[in-house]
């Protein structure tokens, strides 16, 4: 047990817990010298791997612009890339799987952003000020027995 203090100079001389310090991220690269992270989003899950190169985007051996056709989800991917100023400095390949088309989109935003943190731990500070770091925890609601859907019931009828 701990001694109690029975003066003020034995107080002062007590010395203050040391505040643990923050932790110190570092780089993680595998034997290729990539960095590699798991992304998220709903029923979608993308692997994805970043190294120094000219920026290209590899989505399940396609390119960035034919597998994702709209603008939009486009524009989510590349997010990452245009907050922390490193767009056309990296080479990114990933493999998603599940969900559909949106759902996979934020799934490698997610990877991708984490993969940006394993290979430069200082950009840690901007990718969390925007949300990128943060998995959106949102899914489909499951099916009630009785009911038609998740809360839509049956249509009632007096007859």
């Amino acid at each position: 047990m701990a001694d109690t203090v029975q003066s003020l100079e034995a107080l002062s001389a007590l010395k203050p817990a040391v505040a643990p310090e923050a932790p110190k991220y570092v780089q993680k690269l595998d034997s290729l010298g990539r960095a590699y992270a798991t992304g998220r989003r709903k029923d979608a899950v993308a692997r994805v791997w970043v190294k120094p190169g000219s920026g290209n985007i590899i989505i399940n051996d396609k390119p960035l612009e034919v597998y994702f056709a709209r603008p939009v989800l486009r524009m989510l991917i590349q997010q990452p890339l245009v907050v922390t100023n490193r767009n056309g400095q990296y080479d990114v390949r990933c493999t998603v799987s599940g969900g559909g088309l949106s759902g996979q989109a934020g799934a490698v935003r997610h990877g991708l952003s984490r993969a940006l943190m394993n290979y430069e731990p200082e950009l840690r500070a901007v990718l969390k000020r925007n949300g990128f770091l943060t998995r959106d925890p949102r899914v489909v609601e499951r099916k009630k027995y009785g009911r038609r859907k998740a809360r839509r019931s049956f249509q009632f009828s007096k007859r």
